[in-house]
């Protein structure tokens, strides 16, 4: 399901064309009759899993209200280059303020997806399950997990508030990881996962009753080692280290997820063309 409100939809737009239109696109306005009509198709230019269409429509009608849309695609269709995506039709003037802000948001959002399917694809067969992280642009928070989801992998928690996650830096202040998973029991969490470095931090946060380990940078020879430790009664997610070269041996140790933060962080745009017509 699209993750934005329609008022979370309106809000985007009105930061995006804030900052590339605002008091008025003035090559547009000066160049192109106000009659003016232009036909536009927007189309795959490589091979690609795209999303963020839904976004389409409201930007395009943000300034042409009466535009007309044919869609080809949906979120999540594997595509191929010089696959068409849709066609819009409407006054010349709207169609050529709001082509860039429509472009770099489904590029984006495709090039989030794309790299997801090449990741999952790759760990197809085995029991592990891709997740994304909190390394994503300020603002494209959820935008960016939907790509994810488009692209095949399952989200992880959504920020800070929704889950207890543990980390090297909690358990120096905490003093121990220990006293840091009685802390969050003590605030009532049921949900306590703990980011562990060693073998030792394994053991440790088992036996203090954590729900899940984030087994941080361990290659798969000390993995498979955490999760003999673990013997199945928690559930383990690797994380570190996850590249399109790595993440089949670390999947086939048996991990249960596999996190990889450039899924959101730096997935690069993919190639989308809008080609315009009279």
């Amino acid at each position: 399901m699209f993750p934005l409100s329609n008022r979370e939809v309106e809000a985007f737009i009105d930061s995006a064309f804030a900052e590339d239109i605002a008091t008025g696109d003035v090559t547009a306005e000066t160049v192109i009759p106000v009659d003016a009509m232009l036909k536009a198709s927007m189309n795959a230019r490589e091979n690609m899993v795209v999303a963020g269409l839904p976004l389409i429509e409201p930007i395009f009608k943000r300034l042409d209200p009466n535009c007309k849309f044919t869609f080809e695609a949906k979120d999540g269709d594997k595509l191929s280059a010089g696959t068409n995506i849709l066609t819009v039709h409407g006054t010349a003037r709207a169609l050529l303020s709001a082509e860039r802000t429509a472009l770099n948001i489904v590029q984006h959002l495709s090039g989030i997806a794309t790299l997801t399917r090449q990741y999952v694809d790759l760990i197809e067969g085995t029991s592990a399950t891709l997740l994304d992280t909190r390394k994503t642009i300020p603002g494209l928070r959820k935008l960016g997990k939907y790509a994810t989801a488009m692209g095949g992998g399952k989200n992880h928690r959504m920020g800070l508030f929704d889950a207890v996650m543990i980390k090297d830096n909690h358990i120096a202040v905490a003093g121990s990881v220990e006293k840091a998973i009685e802390g969050a029991k003590a605030a009532g969490r049921k949900d306590i996962q703990v980011e562990c470095d060693t073998l030792e931090q394994v053991k440790e946060a088992v036996e203090a009753g954590a729900n899940s380990l984030l087994l941080d940078n361990m290659p798969p020879a000390v993995l498979r080692e955490a999760l003999k430790i673990v013997d199945g009664r928690i559930s383990c997610e690797a994380s570190g280290g996850v590249n399109l070269k790595t993440i089949r041996a670390i999947a086939e140790t048996g991990v249960n997820y596999i996190s990889v933060g450039r899924l959101t962080q730096s997935a690069p745009a993919v190639d989308i063309g809008l080609d315009f017509s009279l």
